[in-house]
Protein backbone atom coordinates (compact mmCIF):
# COMPACT_ATOMS: atom_id res chain seq x y z
CA UNK A 1 0.00 0.00 0.00
CA UNK A 2 1.40 3.40 -1.02
CA UNK A 3 1.72 5.80 1.91
CA UNK A 4 3.84 8.67 0.54
CA UNK A 5 1.53 11.34 -0.86
CA UNK A 6 1.87 11.74 -4.63
CA UNK A 7 4.05 8.65 -5.07
CA UNK A 8 2.36 5.86 -7.05
CA UNK A 9 -1.32 5.23 -7.60
CA UNK A 10 -1.48 6.42 -11.20
CA UNK A 11 -0.39 5.07 -14.58
CA UNK A 12 2.14 6.36 -17.08
CA UNK A 13 -0.68 7.11 -19.54
CA UNK A 14 -2.67 9.15 -17.01
CA UNK A 15 0.46 10.89 -15.70
CA UNK A 16 1.57 11.87 -19.20
CA UNK A 17 -1.93 13.09 -20.08
CA UNK A 18 -1.86 15.38 -17.04
CA UNK A 19 0.95 17.42 -18.61
CA UNK A 20 0.66 20.06 -21.31
CA UNK A 21 2.95 22.39 -23.25
CA UNK A 22 4.45 25.02 -20.92
CA UNK A 23 6.48 27.01 -23.45
CA UNK A 24 3.91 29.72 -24.14
CA UNK A 25 5.30 33.21 -23.60
CA UNK A 26 8.97 32.20 -23.55
CA UNK A 27 11.07 35.19 -24.66
CA UNK A 28 14.44 34.40 -26.29
CA UNK A 29 17.49 36.53 -25.53
CA UNK A 30 17.41 39.56 -27.85
CA UNK A 31 20.23 40.81 -30.07
CA UNK A 32 20.55 43.94 -27.91
CA UNK A 33 21.47 41.78 -24.92
CA UNK A 34 24.14 39.93 -26.90
CA UNK A 35 25.66 43.27 -27.90
CA UNK A 36 25.59 44.40 -24.25
CA UNK A 37 27.39 41.19 -23.24
CA UNK A 38 30.12 41.87 -25.79
CA UNK A 39 30.43 45.43 -24.52
CA UNK A 40 30.82 44.13 -20.97
CA UNK A 41 33.49 41.67 -22.12
CA UNK A 42 35.32 44.45 -23.96
CA UNK A 43 35.34 46.62 -20.85
CA UNK A 44 36.87 43.76 -18.86
CA UNK A 45 39.45 43.15 -21.60
CA UNK A 46 40.47 46.79 -21.59
CA UNK A 47 40.82 46.77 -17.80
CA UNK A 48 43.01 43.65 -18.00
CA UNK A 49 45.13 44.78 -20.96
CA UNK A 50 43.81 42.02 -23.20
CA UNK A 51 43.71 42.81 -26.90
CA UNK A 52 41.09 40.16 -27.74
CA UNK A 53 39.57 36.87 -26.65
CA UNK A 54 38.96 33.78 -28.76
CA UNK A 55 35.63 32.03 -28.10
CA UNK A 56 35.27 28.55 -29.65
CA UNK A 57 32.03 26.77 -30.51
CA UNK A 58 30.14 25.97 -27.33
CA UNK A 59 28.24 27.79 -24.63
CA UNK A 60 30.51 30.84 -24.51
CA UNK A 61 29.97 31.41 -28.23
CA UNK A 62 26.22 31.05 -27.61
CA UNK A 63 26.40 33.43 -24.65
CA UNK A 64 28.18 36.26 -26.45
CA UNK A 65 26.75 35.93 -29.96
CA UNK A 66 23.64 33.75 -29.76
CA UNK A 67 25.37 31.31 -32.14
CA UNK A 68 24.73 27.69 -31.19
CA UNK A 69 27.31 25.46 -32.79
CA UNK A 70 28.45 22.03 -31.67
CA UNK A 71 32.23 21.80 -31.05
CA UNK A 72 34.20 19.42 -33.26
CA UNK A 73 37.71 18.91 -34.63
CA UNK A 74 37.14 21.82 -37.06
CA UNK A 75 37.79 25.27 -35.67
CA UNK A 76 34.63 27.38 -35.46
CA UNK A 77 34.43 30.36 -33.16
CA UNK A 78 34.74 34.10 -32.80
CA UNK A 79 37.34 36.69 -31.97
CA UNK A 80 36.06 39.48 -29.74
CA UNK A 81 38.55 42.36 -29.83
CA UNK A 82 38.88 44.80 -26.95
CA UNK A 83 37.92 47.52 -29.45
CA UNK A 84 35.83 47.07 -32.56
CA UNK A 85 33.58 44.47 -34.12
CA UNK A 86 33.64 40.75 -33.47
CA UNK A 87 34.79 38.34 -36.18
CA UNK A 88 33.63 34.79 -36.82
CA UNK A 89 36.02 32.06 -37.95
CA UNK A 90 34.83 28.93 -39.76
CA UNK A 91 35.50 26.55 -42.65
CA UNK A 92 34.44 27.96 -46.03
CA UNK A 93 31.88 25.23 -46.56
CA UNK A 94 30.17 26.17 -43.28
CA UNK A 95 29.71 29.89 -44.04
CA UNK A 96 26.09 29.52 -45.10
CA UNK A 97 25.18 27.41 -42.08
CA UNK A 98 27.02 29.72 -39.72
CA UNK A 99 25.13 32.73 -41.04
CA UNK A 100 21.89 30.82 -40.53
CA UNK A 101 22.72 29.85 -36.94
CA UNK A 102 24.42 33.07 -35.84
CA UNK A 103 22.62 35.35 -33.42
CA UNK A 104 24.60 38.44 -34.38
CA UNK A 105 25.77 39.40 -37.85
CA UNK A 106 29.51 39.90 -38.23
CA UNK A 107 32.26 39.31 -40.82
CA UNK A 108 33.24 35.66 -41.30
CA UNK A 109 36.89 34.76 -41.89
CA UNK A 110 37.10 31.32 -43.48
CA UNK A 111 39.62 28.56 -44.19
CA UNK A 112 39.60 25.67 -46.67
CA UNK A 113 40.09 22.11 -45.48
CA UNK A 114 43.77 21.95 -46.54
CA UNK A 115 44.59 25.27 -44.86
CA UNK A 116 45.58 26.00 -41.26
CA UNK A 117 42.74 27.51 -39.21
CA UNK A 118 45.33 28.60 -36.64
CA UNK A 119 47.13 30.69 -39.23
CA UNK A 120 43.76 32.22 -40.10
CA UNK A 121 43.29 33.21 -36.44
CA UNK A 122 46.74 34.81 -36.36
CA UNK A 123 46.09 36.64 -39.65
CA UNK A 124 42.71 37.86 -38.43
CA UNK A 125 44.31 39.15 -35.25
CA UNK A 126 46.91 40.95 -37.35
CA UNK A 127 44.16 42.55 -39.45
CA UNK A 128 42.84 43.99 -36.17
CA UNK A 129 46.28 45.35 -35.32
CA UNK A 130 46.97 42.58 -32.79
CA UNK A 131 50.39 40.99 -33.12
CA UNK A 132 53.65 40.46 -31.20
CA UNK A 133 53.53 41.92 -27.70
CA UNK A 134 49.76 41.60 -27.36
CA UNK A 135 47.89 39.53 -24.79
CA UNK A 136 45.07 37.36 -26.17
CA UNK A 137 42.67 35.37 -24.03
CA UNK A 138 41.48 31.89 -24.96
CA UNK A 139 38.12 30.79 -23.60
CA UNK A 140 38.76 28.21 -20.87
CA UNK A 141 36.89 25.54 -22.89
CA UNK A 142 39.19 25.97 -25.90
CA UNK A 143 40.47 22.50 -26.90
CA UNK A 144 44.16 21.89 -26.31
CA UNK A 145 44.74 21.20 -30.01
CA UNK A 146 43.59 24.75 -30.78
CA UNK A 147 45.83 26.23 -28.11
CA UNK A 148 48.71 24.11 -29.39
CA UNK A 149 48.16 25.23 -32.99
CA UNK A 150 47.97 28.90 -32.05
CA UNK A 151 50.99 28.74 -29.75
CA UNK A 152 53.15 27.52 -32.63
CA UNK A 153 52.13 30.39 -34.96
CA UNK A 154 51.26 33.36 -32.74
CA UNK A 155 54.89 34.38 -32.29
CA UNK A 156 55.30 36.93 -29.52
CA UNK A 157 51.60 36.89 -28.58
CA UNK A 158 50.89 35.93 -24.98
CA UNK A 159 48.03 33.44 -24.81
CA UNK A 160 46.19 33.52 -21.47
CA UNK A 161 43.05 32.08 -19.90
CA UNK A 162 40.03 34.21 -20.77
CA UNK A 163 38.02 33.00 -17.76
CA UNK A 164 38.77 36.35 -16.11
CA UNK A 165 36.49 37.82 -18.79
CA UNK A 166 33.97 35.09 -19.50
CA UNK A 167 33.22 34.03 -15.92
CA UNK A 168 32.39 37.51 -14.51
CA UNK A 169 30.06 38.08 -17.46
CA UNK A 170 28.22 34.79 -17.23
CA UNK A 171 27.92 34.31 -13.47
CA UNK A 172 25.53 37.25 -13.03
CA UNK A 173 22.30 36.49 -14.88
CA UNK A 174 20.12 39.12 -16.49
CA UNK A 175 16.34 39.26 -15.92
CA UNK A 176 15.87 37.60 -19.31
CA UNK A 177 18.17 34.72 -18.35
CA UNK A 178 16.49 34.31 -14.97
CA UNK A 179 13.11 34.04 -16.68
CA UNK A 180 14.36 31.24 -18.95
CA UNK A 181 15.96 29.36 -16.05
CA UNK A 182 12.75 29.76 -14.07
CA UNK A 183 10.64 28.36 -16.90
CA UNK A 184 12.93 25.35 -17.31
CA UNK A 185 12.73 24.58 -13.58
CA UNK A 186 8.96 24.99 -13.49
CA UNK A 187 8.67 22.51 -16.35
CA UNK A 188 10.99 19.96 -14.74
CA UNK A 189 9.20 20.14 -11.40
CA UNK A 190 5.93 19.31 -13.19
CA UNK A 191 7.72 16.34 -14.79
CA UNK A 192 8.94 15.20 -11.35
CA UNK A 193 5.40 15.25 -9.95
CA UNK A 194 4.04 13.27 -12.89
CA UNK A 195 6.87 10.75 -12.66
CA UNK A 196 6.36 10.12 -8.94
CA UNK A 197 2.66 9.50 -9.49
CA UNK A 198 3.18 6.67 -11.99
CA UNK A 199 5.71 4.63 -10.04
CA UNK A 200 4.69 1.08 -9.22
CA UNK A 201 6.31 -1.99 -7.79
CA UNK A 202 8.35 -3.75 -10.47
CA UNK A 203 9.01 -0.70 -12.64
CA UNK A 204 12.64 -0.36 -13.75
CA UNK A 205 14.86 2.69 -13.68
CA UNK A 206 15.14 2.38 -17.46
CA UNK A 207 11.38 2.73 -17.77
CA UNK A 208 11.46 5.75 -15.46
CA UNK A 209 14.09 7.60 -17.50
CA UNK A 210 12.10 6.90 -20.68
CA UNK A 211 8.97 8.34 -19.05
CA UNK A 212 10.86 11.42 -17.84
CA UNK A 213 12.08 12.08 -21.37
CA UNK A 214 8.56 11.72 -22.78
CA UNK A 215 7.21 13.99 -20.03
CA UNK A 216 9.78 16.69 -20.79
CA UNK A 217 8.68 16.54 -24.43
CA UNK A 218 5.04 16.83 -23.36
CA UNK A 219 5.74 20.08 -21.48
CA UNK A 220 7.50 21.52 -24.54
CA UNK A 221 11.19 20.71 -24.15
CA UNK A 222 13.15 18.66 -26.69
CA UNK A 223 13.38 15.89 -24.11
CA UNK A 224 15.48 15.45 -20.99
CA UNK A 225 18.89 17.08 -21.05
CA UNK A 226 19.83 14.29 -18.64
CA UNK A 227 18.12 11.91 -16.22
CA UNK A 228 19.40 9.83 -13.31
CA UNK A 229 16.89 7.42 -11.76
CA UNK A 230 17.95 5.27 -8.80
CA UNK A 231 16.23 2.90 -6.38
CA UNK A 232 17.26 1.43 -3.05
CA UNK A 233 20.95 1.16 -2.19
CA UNK A 234 21.89 2.58 -5.62
CA UNK A 235 20.68 5.98 -4.39
CA UNK A 236 23.92 6.22 -2.38
CA UNK A 237 25.86 6.79 -5.63
CA UNK A 238 25.56 10.53 -6.47
CA UNK A 239 25.64 10.01 -10.25
CA UNK A 240 24.26 6.51 -10.40
CA UNK A 241 25.33 3.00 -11.32
CA UNK A 242 25.50 1.23 -14.67
CA UNK A 243 22.90 -1.44 -13.97
CA UNK A 244 19.13 -0.76 -13.88
CA UNK A 245 17.15 -1.44 -10.72
CA UNK A 246 13.64 -2.73 -10.09
CA UNK A 247 11.42 -0.83 -7.66
CA UNK A 248 10.30 -2.60 -4.50
CA UNK A 249 8.12 -1.48 -1.59
CA UNK A 250 10.09 0.55 0.91
CA UNK A 251 12.80 1.61 -1.55
CA UNK A 252 14.30 5.07 -1.47
CA UNK A 253 13.81 6.71 -4.88
CA UNK A 254 16.18 9.37 -6.25
CA UNK A 255 15.46 11.08 -9.57
CA UNK A 256 17.70 13.88 -10.87
CA UNK A 257 16.77 15.46 -14.19
CA UNK A 258 16.56 18.64 -16.22
CA UNK A 259 15.76 20.16 -19.59
CA UNK A 260 16.64 23.17 -21.74
CA UNK A 261 14.63 26.29 -22.50
CA UNK A 262 16.35 28.45 -25.12
CA UNK A 263 19.60 26.78 -24.06
CA UNK A 264 19.15 27.47 -20.33
CA UNK A 265 19.17 24.60 -17.86
CA UNK A 266 17.02 23.11 -15.17
CA UNK A 267 18.40 20.60 -12.69
CA UNK A 268 16.18 19.24 -9.90
CA UNK A 269 16.56 16.17 -7.69
CA UNK A 270 13.77 14.64 -5.65
CA UNK A 271 14.24 11.88 -3.07
CA UNK A 272 11.32 10.04 -1.46
CA UNK A 273 10.21 6.58 -0.40
CA UNK A 274 8.02 4.24 -2.40
CA UNK A 275 5.74 3.09 0.40
CA UNK A 276 6.05 3.78 4.10
CA UNK A 277 9.32 5.47 5.19
CA UNK A 278 11.33 3.67 7.85
CA UNK A 279 12.64 5.52 10.88
CA UNK A 280 16.13 5.43 9.33
CA UNK A 281 14.95 6.83 5.99
CA UNK A 282 13.01 9.55 7.78
CA UNK A 283 16.00 10.57 9.89
CA UNK A 284 18.38 10.81 6.91
CA UNK A 285 15.76 12.62 4.79
CA UNK A 286 15.21 15.18 7.56
CA UNK A 287 18.95 15.74 8.04
CA UNK A 288 19.27 16.44 4.33
CA UNK A 289 16.30 18.81 4.51
CA UNK A 290 17.92 20.69 7.40
CA UNK A 291 21.28 20.96 5.60
CA UNK A 292 19.64 22.37 2.47
CA UNK A 293 17.81 24.94 4.63
CA UNK A 294 21.04 25.86 6.42
CA UNK A 295 22.78 26.52 3.10
CA UNK A 296 19.89 28.71 1.95
CA UNK A 297 19.98 30.75 5.18
CA UNK A 298 23.72 31.30 4.74
CA UNK A 299 23.29 32.61 1.18
CA UNK A 300 23.40 36.34 1.77
CA UNK A 301 24.74 39.14 -0.43
CA UNK A 302 28.44 39.58 0.25
CA UNK A 303 28.84 36.16 1.88
CA UNK A 304 31.40 33.89 0.29
CA UNK A 305 30.48 30.81 -1.68
CA UNK A 306 32.54 28.65 0.68
CA UNK A 307 30.59 29.91 3.69
CA UNK A 308 27.39 28.45 2.21
CA UNK A 309 29.09 25.07 1.84
CA UNK A 310 30.36 25.33 5.41
CA UNK A 311 26.84 25.99 6.72
CA UNK A 312 25.50 22.84 5.08
CA UNK A 313 28.37 20.72 6.41
CA UNK A 314 27.96 22.11 9.94
CA UNK A 315 24.31 21.08 9.88
CA UNK A 316 25.20 17.58 8.69
CA UNK A 317 28.00 17.19 11.23
CA UNK A 318 25.60 18.15 14.02
CA UNK A 319 23.53 15.13 12.95
CA UNK A 320 26.53 12.82 12.99
CA UNK A 321 27.53 12.89 9.32
CA UNK A 322 31.00 13.60 7.96
CA UNK A 323 33.08 15.43 8.96
CA UNK A 324 34.19 17.04 5.73
CA UNK A 325 33.81 14.68 2.80
CA UNK A 326 33.82 11.54 4.97
CA UNK A 327 30.99 9.03 4.54
CA UNK A 328 28.32 8.63 5.65
CA UNK A 329 27.94 12.27 4.71
CA UNK A 330 28.34 14.76 1.89
CA UNK A 331 31.04 13.62 -0.57
CA UNK A 332 30.89 16.61 -2.96
CA UNK A 333 30.36 20.40 -3.02
CA UNK A 334 27.07 21.84 -1.78
CA UNK A 335 26.23 23.49 -5.07
CA UNK A 336 27.18 24.83 -8.47
CA UNK A 337 26.25 27.73 -10.69
CA UNK A 338 23.87 27.09 -13.56
CA UNK A 339 22.88 28.75 -16.81
CA UNK A 340 23.84 27.69 -20.34
CA UNK A 341 25.99 25.00 -18.71
CA UNK A 342 24.64 22.68 -16.07
CA UNK A 343 27.75 23.34 -13.95
CA UNK A 344 29.26 26.80 -14.16
CA UNK A 345 30.79 29.48 -11.98
CA UNK A 346 30.80 30.09 -9.13
CA UNK A 347 30.69 27.02 -6.89
CA UNK A 348 29.46 26.50 -3.32
CA UNK A 349 32.58 24.72 -2.14
CA UNK A 350 35.45 25.25 0.26
CA UNK A 351 38.06 27.48 -1.34
CA UNK A 352 35.68 29.46 -3.56
CA UNK A 353 35.81 32.90 -1.98
CA UNK A 354 33.60 34.56 -4.60
CA UNK A 355 31.15 36.91 -2.89
CA UNK A 356 27.50 36.25 -3.59
CA UNK A 357 26.05 38.97 -5.78
CA UNK A 358 22.76 39.86 -7.45
CA UNK A 359 22.00 37.62 -10.42
CA UNK A 360 24.11 34.66 -9.33
CA UNK A 361 22.35 31.28 -9.53
CA UNK A 362 23.18 28.14 -7.57
CA UNK A 363 22.09 24.58 -6.98
CA UNK A 364 21.60 23.71 -3.31
CA UNK A 365 22.20 19.96 -2.95
CA UNK A 366 24.16 18.86 0.14
CA UNK A 367 23.55 15.16 -0.55
CA UNK A 368 23.84 12.54 2.17
CA UNK A 369 25.39 9.25 1.01
CA UNK A 370 25.24 6.17 3.23
CA UNK A 371 27.23 3.51 1.33
CA UNK A 372 25.42 0.25 0.76
CA UNK A 373 22.21 1.59 2.25
CA UNK A 374 20.74 4.76 0.78
CA UNK A 375 21.32 8.28 -0.44
CA UNK A 376 19.14 11.37 -0.14
CA UNK A 377 19.60 14.45 -2.30
CA UNK A 378 17.29 17.43 -2.21
CA UNK A 379 18.31 19.68 -5.09
CA UNK A 380 16.66 23.00 -5.79
CA UNK A 381 18.17 26.15 -7.26
CA UNK A 382 18.07 29.73 -6.06
CA UNK A 383 19.20 33.08 -7.39
CA UNK A 384 20.45 36.11 -5.54
CA UNK A 385 18.39 39.31 -5.44
CA UNK A 386 18.77 42.65 -3.66
CA UNK A 387 16.72 41.10 -0.84
CA UNK A 388 18.66 37.85 -0.64
CA UNK A 389 18.15 34.37 -2.12
CA UNK A 390 14.98 33.38 -3.99
CA UNK A 391 14.11 29.79 -4.90
CA UNK A 392 13.39 28.80 -8.49
CA UNK A 393 11.53 25.82 -7.02
CA UNK A 394 10.50 25.38 -3.39
CA UNK A 395 12.15 22.46 -1.57
CA UNK A 396 10.21 19.32 -0.71
CA UNK A 397 8.23 20.02 2.49
CA UNK A 398 8.37 16.55 4.06
CA UNK A 399 9.16 12.90 3.41
CA UNK A 400 5.46 12.08 3.69
CA UNK A 401 4.43 14.78 1.21
CA UNK A 402 7.48 15.44 -0.99
CA UNK A 403 5.58 17.58 -3.52
CA UNK A 404 3.46 19.59 -1.11
CA UNK A 405 0.21 18.15 -2.41
CA UNK A 406 -1.44 18.15 1.00
CA UNK A 407 -0.76 21.78 1.84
Amino acid sequence: MIETLGVGGSSSEVALASLSNMMEGVVPIAAAEYRARIARAQALMQAQSLSAIFVPAGTNLAYFTGTRWRPSERLVGALIPAHGELRYLAPYFEIGSLRDFSGLEAPIHAWHEHESPYRLVVETLASLGISAGARVGLCESTPFFVHDGLRALATGVELVNAASVTAPCRMRKSPGELALIQRAHTMTLAVHRATASMLHEGITTTEVTAFVDAAHRKVGATGSYFCIALFGAATSFPHGVKHPQVLAAGDMVLIDTGCLVEGYMSDITRSYVFGTPSARQRAVWNSEHAAQAAAFRAARLGATCESVDAAARSSLEADGFGPGYDLPGLPHRTGHGIGLDIHEWPYLVRGDQTSLDIGMCFSNEPMICVPGELGVRHEDHFHMTANGPVWFTEPSPSIDDPFGLGS
